[in-house]
């Protein structure tokens, strides 16, 4: 499951992970956690990182201040190290490979599991994505016109590093089925790919 950031594919991940009784694994925040410790050590989220990253411990991903604004571009810039990633890598590969996982991220279907029985790529309008953030952090819609803008000032800025790093940018893989939500609900969503999952005979529906 890859796509940009709040385009809901998180939110499809675990409902889609429980609806199939499957491990879930949301990789970004193996690299939001990376950038808190670098943030957290005062270090520039831009310099080399593979030592935090080789220190990641389970309470690392349960802290609650891994999804503030400083910590969405410290992540992308961290992100963006080819030996960060590296040290992640086996980590993410490893996950539920016994029995199958639920992953996503940003290079799920292009690096990390390039065999994967069914990839998906989630999307969204920048704006949307936006709102959905706002809603995210504050429980409520944004009414105001300038804080919505440098809500999707952000967003767009995430994307602009994400998709233009040198290892690893965030792409859709070519046989990803592509799935634009901005006006599907969590549930449609969920509906749809499973539906595409049936189809390619990898779910049962349910009655």
């Amino acid at each position: 499951m890859d796509g940009p950031a709040a385009a809901g594919k998180g939110t499809l991940a675990r409902a889609l992970a429980e609806r199939l009784a499957l491990p879930y694994l949301d990789t970004g925040l193996l690299y939001r956690a990376v950038a808190r410790r670098v943030l957290d050590a005062g270090h520039d989220p831009a310099a080399p990182a593979e030592d935090h990253a080789h220190r990641i411990v389970p309470q690392d991903l349960q802290r609650q201040d891994l999804r503030t604004p400083e910590v969405d571009q410290a992540a992308s810039l961290v992100a963006r190290q080819p030996a960060v990633r590296a040290a992640l890598l086996g980590r993410q590969r490893d996950f539920g490979q016994a029995l199958g996982a639920v992953v996503d991220g940003r290079d799920i279907g292009t690096v990390v599991f390039p065999d994967a029985d069914m990839k998906f790529f989630i999307t969204a309008s920048t704006e949307a994505r936006a709102q959905r953030r706002y809603r995210q952090r504050f429980g409520r819609d944004c009414r105001n016109a300038e804080q919505l803008e440098a809500e999707t000032w952000q967003i767009a800025a995430r994307d602009a590093q994400d998709s233009e790093r040198a290892n690893a940018p965030l792409r859709a893989a070519e046989d990803a089925l592509l799935v634009e939500t901005d006006r599907l609900d969590a549930g449609a969503v969920l509906e749809l790919v499973c539906q595409a999952l049936h189809r390619k005979g990898l779910i049962v529906p349910q009655d």
